[in-house]
């Protein structure tokens, strides 16, 4: 279910600068570092030490200096950091900012689906409570399930049954790169599963020289697969990029734009539509168009300045999973952050 909070009062320009300064100060202030997924609204980017993926935030937060880590981004997320960081006070702006993703799924119904297949290797995606990955064996992101998934038949038999989870479409296009079948949880993230492959003929049908960036959670993967390899798409434009790779797009592109200036690109984005702000940053030579206008996640967006301001200042809400969990949580966090 998504959140019924009160939409909260825009703030003028001059009142977001202001603010800016506030939390900058308030994090030397606490020795905190303000890290922030690439969905957060851009006024919050732009105060964040780092902006990025699941994985990147991961290895940030592993690496933080410090006394305080500020995680602008959703609650699994600030666990993560948590538990890679159990020496330092995490915390989150917002309490109430949960996932629809790791909602799927819990920690009762893993160990029952680990029971039904008992010699089954555990891959979750990132976007799964502390009390799952306390249960998994192998974490991945978007970003490197494709890699952690060929590491684990690598290492433990081409036979190895995987039981992956808890997102399908992620699961669907794993299957498909490596032409394996898995287990596969039946759970999506509310915001991706909504970015139907019709979202992606408008817009293709409306921007026809576009290069096409996809998330591999949209309900619209598969179907872009299929249409690539039967011919009815033509491969060359369509890239299936966790964010983090969609950013690196947009750095090359911006690149190769520079030296042949008055030339713009258009590129069609399936994702959360917060991802649009750091890649217009990257490379503003692109016009980036969202496939679905209104994917939008509300508990992302949760995360507001004057909330992350009130965070750093009364040092709320602390985010601490319990040590029982995190130690068996780490292990595939680690094994994940060690694949790459």
């Amino acid at each position: 279910m998504a959140p019924t909070q009160t939409a909260p009062v825009p703030l003028s320009p001059e009142e977001i600068e202001a603010m800016k300064g506030q939390v900058r100060a308030l994090a030397k202030e606490r020795g905190a570092v303000i890290l922030a997924h690439n969905y957060q609204v851009p006024e919050v980017q732009d105060v964040a030490d780092y902006v990025g993926d699941s994985l990147g935030l991961s290895r940030k937060a592993a690496a933080a200096e410090g006394d305080v880590i500020a995680f602008c981004g959703v609650h699994f997320m600030a666990e993560t950091a948590s538990i890679l960081c159990p020496q330092k006070t995490v915390l989150i702006p917002d309490l109430d900012a949960g996932c629809s993703l790791a909602a799927s799924i819990d920690a009762e119904q893993l160990a029952d689906w680990r029971a039904t297949y008992p010699k089954g290797v555990v891959v979750m995606y990132v976007n799964t409570t502390a009390e799952v990955k306390a249960l998994t064996d192998y974490c991945c992101t978007s970003a490197n399930a494709v890699d952690v998934v060929r590491h684990i038949y690598e290492t433990h038999g081409e036979d190895t049954e995987i039981l992956f989870g808890p997102d399908m479409w992620l699961g669907a296009y794993v299957e498909k790169e490596l032409g394996r079948r898995m287990h596969v949880w039946d759970g999506e993230c509310h915001v991706h599963a909504g970015i139907r492959p019709t979202d992606i003929e408008a817009t293709r049908a409306a921007h026809p020289g576009a290069d096409f960036l996809i998330h591999p959670e949209c309900g619209c993967t598969t179907s872009v697969m299929e249409y690539v390899s039967s011919g009815d798409i033509s491969a060359e434009g369509v890239h299936m990029l966790s964010t983090g790779g969609m950013l690196k797009y947009a750095e090359e592109i911006e690149g190769r734009a520079e030296a042949r200036p008055g030339e713009r690109r258009e590129a069609v984005v399936a994702t959360e539509v917060g991802m649009l702000y750091p890649l217009e940053m990257a490379a503003p030579d692109v016009d980036f168009i969202p496939a679905n206008a209104e994917a939008s996640c509300q508990y992302m967006k949760m995360i507001t300045l004057p909330k992350l301001r009130d965070a750093l200042r009364d040092l709320k809400f602390e985010v601490r999973v319990p040590p029982e969990i995190a130690e068996r949580a780490r292990v595939p966090i680690d094994r994940m952050v060690a694949i790459g």
